[in-house]
């Protein structure tokens, strides 16, 4: 076999069908944009966006892959070795912890860490929504594998597992909806996030105080704080309010707001006559 059949082979050995490759990628087999025009021109490979390829499905074995924005993860983070995460409000869907379905327009996926430059430019039914990892000190706190109870990156051989056995790195709920406050008031919804709190029962105490005591936004602390104070689940008397800091001083958050009589930060009128009704 020759050296150019050699590279074939490895490409399809490594790139399950309908997964996608980017340039460097290609760069590290040896593999420059000369013989991957090529591979197109062939229908070894096709172009998704500069820069990016994915290996087609055969004929007889047709995908939707406008839509299935997992196995461009997958290919991230397996293939590529990109260091990024699923957070926020997607991760909370993938637990099984969302409310709402999105009817029209492009699904909004959360991608978290150090996404490639091709993240933002790839056309489909959904829309990465980029976000840096700053909210935490601990840049990993909270991480796990989607698929399994693994905390940590498995090794992949890819060549001898099944794409749908590799990892998918999400945030586990107690990290993903201390990224979804971030996202108020611009991208959430306190209704939407009042709704997905009800469901959060079974939140780790050990967990929540270690990402609670590392996270660096006062904001996204002190909502934490009023929406779990209002739903009062048996996870939070376990949290230790006095270990985190909360900042001083009233934060405006939303026009037309109250503030929060214990939280000092606004919310909206009818949410907080909700809750003092309540008590």
């Amino acid at each position: 076999m020759g050296h150019s059949e050699e590279k074939l082979k490895r490409l399809l050995n490594a790139v399950p069908q309908g997964f996608l490759i980017d340039t460097p990628w290609l760069a590290s087999q040896n593999i420059d944009r000369k013989r991957a025009h090529y591979y197109i021109k062939k229908g070894w490979l096709v172009s998704v966006t500069q820069g990016l390829y994915r290996r087609p499905f055969a004929p007889s074995d047709a995908h939707d892959v406008d839509s299935d924005w997992k196995t461009t993860v997958l290919s991230m983070q397996t293939l590529m070795s990109y260091d990024v995460h699923i957070g926020g409000e997607t991760a909370l869907g993938l637990a099984g912890l969302t409310h709402y379905l999105t009817f029209s327009g492009a699904e909004d996926v959360y991608l978290y860490g150090n996404t490639p430059s091709w993240a933002k430019r790839v056309q489909a039914r959904y829309t990465f929504i980029l976000r840096s990892r700053k909210l935490f000190k601990t840049e990993k706190l909270g991480l796990k594998d989607a698929f399994s109870d693994d905390r940590e990156r498995r090794a992949v051989n890819t060549e001898q597992i099944p794409p749908w056995e590799w990892p998918l790195i999400v945030s586990a709920p107690e990290r993903a909806i201390l990224e979804m406050l971030k996202e108020l008031p611009k991208k959430a919804s306190f209704h939407n996030i009042d709704m997905i709190f009800e469901s959060l029962t079974n939140l780790r105490p050990s967990l929540l105080q270690r990402l609670l005591k590392d996270c660096t936004n006062i904001k996204t602390k002190r909502l934490f704080f009023v929406f779990a104070d209002r739903h009062k689940h048996a996870w939070w008397k376990h949290i230790d309010k006095a270990g985190i800091d909360l900042g001083k001083g009233p934060r405006a958050l939303i026009e037309g707001g109250q503030i929060h009589p214990a939280y000092h930060i606004s919310v909206p009128k009818d949410f907080l006559d909700q809750e003092e009704g309540g008590e």
